[in-house]
């Protein structure tokens, strides 16, 4: 088994690598504290430059062309600089993954440019609903067709970039006669729409410079033509796009994680307690161990998932697997590593109490853990059932 990266994949990697460093580490903290808009959206703009935005969609849509793999490799070093930026890229990429995967010809010449060029700062994706997250389908927004126009009625909860996202992927309701989870549609609606409207941003424990809002629709009018796939079928849709999408949560994790134990192992090679560096001792050198070993695994099972996504193989199970042991060890390593810190850990002059913060989160969207397990027994017994 060869588990090497392509030359491309590689040069993937160094580009991220070198943005993070050089773009988004010296902004991270200010972001976290001030949350500037404009220095937070430039550097969006720059990625989407680079190529960063569209790195699964076809070049013809001025995409990337890099795959799944590449795509969690560069999530996985932006997130080591700054979540926030990190996670907006990640549904940005979904987003345009769904248009590019089920949308008309029309649809998808007229939104992939704008979100792989960065005309659209971003994209967002609008499933969730106050009584409608881990249950997605017991969602109650509603779509009615009206003449040659969709009305749309209902509120999203909890959606990442809605205050500067170009378009909008949104689920509703269009048949109330089917089973729940039947008779559900998406549909693609622009910012500005009349009847659309941003509620305020939520104010987050972590992450912060990535605005997270509830989106209303009340009476928005849309055209016919901004239904996305077919009709009634929107929840297959969802449900596809977002194991893809935990492959970009779980390399968020991970990078996060590496970040805060990456600094916890310099520290502890210049901290001195009892007249020496406290590396050299073995209760720490233990901690440390365990959780690389951990980050380790985590890394692999997300390139396992990657790369089957990538071939056209089922993924769902293995991307379930590895953002549910991502985002749990990611979590478990920022913690030890700001133990590792001790005292000054707790300081937010020092940045592992933001990577604690910024971690938290990613063990509960894109499907909780709790979630994940349930995916993943219900794919190992239909595999012998």
């Amino acid at each position: 088994m060869d588990l090497s990266l392509s030359q491309e994949q590689q040069l993937i990697q160094q580009m991220a690598a070198k943005f993070a460093r050089t773009e988004l580490e010296p902004l991270a903290q200010k972001l976290d504290h001030s949350g500037d808009r404009s220095a937070f959206l430039a550097n969006l703009k720059k990625l989407a430059e680079l190529g960063f935005m569209g790195l699964n969609i076809d070049a013809q849509y001025q995409g990337t062309e890099a795959g799944s793999v590449a795509f969690s490799l560069a999530i996985t070093e932006i997130a080591r600089a700054c979540a926030a930026t990190a996670v907006t890229m990640s549904v940005t990429n979904m987003v345009g993954e769904v248009i590019q995967s089920v949308a008309s010809n029309a649809q998808k010449q007229q939104y992939l440019p704008k979100l792989c060029s960065g005309e659209y700062a971003a994209g967002a994706f609008c499933l969730t609903e106050s009584s409608a997250g881990s249950d997605p389908a017991n969602m109650k927004t509603s779509a009615v067709l009206e003449g040659e126009n969709w009305i749309l009625n209902g509120a999203k909860q909890f959606i990442s970039s809605a205050e500067y996202a170009g378009v909008f992927v949104v689920w509703a309701v269009t048949d109330t006669s089917m089973a729940k989870g039947k008779g559900i549609s998406c549909f693609l609606v622009e910012q500005g729409t009349a009847g659309m409207s941003i509620g305020k941003a939520e104010q987050k424990m972590g992450q912060k410079a990535s605005v997270t809002n509830e989106v209303l629709f009340d009476q928005c009018r849309i055209p016919q033509d901004a239904l996305m796939g077919e009709l009634n079928q929107g929840f297959k849709i969802a449900v596809t796009e977002l194991a893809g999408g935990r492959i970009g949560i779980g390399s968020l994790a991970l990078g996060i994680a590496l970040a805060a134990m990456d600094y916890a192992r310099n520290y502890t090679l210049e901290r001195k307690q009892f007249g020496q560096v406290i590396a050299k001792f073995q209760g720490l050198q233990w901690m440390m161990a365990d959780a690389y070993t951990e980050l380790e695994a985590a890394r692999l099972l997300l390139m396992s998932a990657a790369d089957k996504k990538q071939r056209g193989l089922a993924f769902s199970k293995e991307a379930s697997m590895a953002k549910l042991y991502a985002s749990e060890k990611a979590n478990q390593a920022c913690y030890t590593a700001l133990q590792l810190l001790g005292g000054y850990g707790y300081i937010s002059e020092y940045p592992l109490e933001r990577y604690a913060r910024d971690v938290r989160i990613t063990s509960i969207y894109e499907g909780s853990s709790e979630i994940q397990r349930v995916i993943i027994s219900r794919e190992l017994l239909k595999e012998v059932s």
